[in-house]
């Protein structure tokens, strides 16, 4: 199973998107991206420096138009892209572009809502001096407690090794003389305490944006950084999107997604390298591409063919899908039974998957009616496996 991955904020490097630009292709895209976000955004991938392309107002945008031109080149026929991947991520802000290739928002969309993530985050990060710290190596548990004791919050959490600190500039400077042990830290270079209390202010103007966008269920697994679940319904992907804002990314639940999904491999779209180096630590076997120019497309359709299969959730016209949110064993006790031809409401919760960890009620977003149910009772299910076909009553 191939998963697609696009990275977040610090990924990106100056000149980056200069051999992109030599295809016309990309450079007229990259030129109605820039119209939409009203950002030079051909000038800010080549000609700017580090300093300039920190500021989030200009790195977010920047970001999800490479991804998603880096993938549309990568896919010349969008929907065929559907007959190869098995799952979509992407690590903080990276998870708007990974919202336009699983169908969630169109990329005019994005780059709107992206655009307006990168202001408001910048406005927040100005009301109080804040910053982050990466915390490598160490006891997890031990970590999370020193952080804990600071007020601090671990704003990512990239898996073993690799967690990464947020909060004000005085809590850092308290943690950073008071360090966990057999630890080394890292301040990083960053406007503010992404992923925290702090960006409270953005998450209010998001959420006003956010009433005003449509979307469509997702048609390909995406993986949410919330919690490492598969989110198959188009408002809460635009909910989430929106609250992870001052939420921490939980990458390593992400990841251990897909090793439930038993993935294969992993290919990181422009500017890559981050995520794809993560994986290689944690998910041992698997193999991963780093697409950072574009004379590897030819190699990178090659690993898409290698490891790529076809969505089992891809959108139809006439039944939808109710799928597993976690790896887990499904039941359907403790609910109203629905057999086929009964109506189901909107929010009614119609089954859980329970796991060692986690017991995730599956809810159908929409109203509808059984056709049938595509699993039994002790089933085991994979993240993302149908659950369920249901004849909508509306339109989504």
């Amino acid at each position: 199973m191939l998963v697609i991955a696009a990275p977040g904020q610090g990924a990106q490097t100056p000149g980056f998107l200069e051999p992109w630009l030599a295809d016309p292709v990309f450079e007229n895209r990259l030129n109605w991206l820039s119209a939409v976000a009203g950002l030079d955004l051909a000038h800010y991938g080549t000609k700017a420096d580090a300093d300039t392309i920190r500021d989030t107002a200009i790195a977010q945008p920047l970001l999800v138009a490479a991804s998603m031109l880096s993938a549309l080149a990568l896919f010349p026929h969008p929907g065929d892209s559907f007959e190869k991947i098995g799952a979509l991520a992407g690590h903080s802000v990276g998870e708007i572009a990974a919202a336009v290739g699983a169908g969630v928002i169109t990329g005019e969309q994005a780059m709107v809502l992206v655009r307006e993530r990168g202001k408001a985050m910048a406005a927040a990060s100005a009301l109080t001096p804040t910053s982050m710290t990466a915390v490598l190596g160490g006891d997890r548990e031990e970590i999370l407690a020193k952080l804990d004791k600071y007020g601090l919050t671990a704003a990512n959490d990239n898996g073993p090794g690799q967690i990464v600190a947020a909060g004000t500039v005085e809590e850092l400077a308290a943690f950073q003389a008071d360090p966990p042990e057999k630890t080394r830290l890292i301040p990083l270079s960053v406007a503010g305490a992404f992923h925290t209390k702090h960006m409270e202010p953005a998450v209010q103007t998001l959420a006003g944006y956010a009433r005003s966008i449509t979307t469509h269920d997702p048609r390909t697994r995406l993986i949410s950084n919330r919690d490492g679940q598969i989110v198959h319904d188009g408002r809460d992907v635009l909910r989430r999107l929106v609250q992870q804002v001052n939420a921490p990314v939980r990458w390593d639940l992400c990841m251990q997604t897909m090793a439930d999904l038993q993935v294969t491999g992993i290919l990181e779209m422009t500017p890559a390298g981050t995520l794809t180096g993560i994986a290689r630590r944690a998910l041992k076997g698997v193999e991963v591409f780093a697409l950072k120019t574009p004379d590897q497309l030819d190699d990178a359709r090659a690993f898409v063919d290698k490891h790529g299969s076809p969505s089992e959730i891809n959108a139809s016209p006439t039944w939808r899908l109710l799928v597993a949110p976690i790896k887990g064993t499904f039941t359907r006790e403790g609910q109203v039974t629905r057999e086929s031809g009964d109506t189901v409401e909107a929010g009614e919760v119609v089954a859980l998957v329970k796991s060692l960890r986690d017991e995730v009620e599956v809810r159908a977003p929409h109203g509808g009616s059984v056709v049938e149910w595509l699993v039994e009772e002790g089933d085991p299910v994979a993240p993302g496996q149908p659950l369920v076909r249901l004849h909508p009553s509306g339109v989504n």
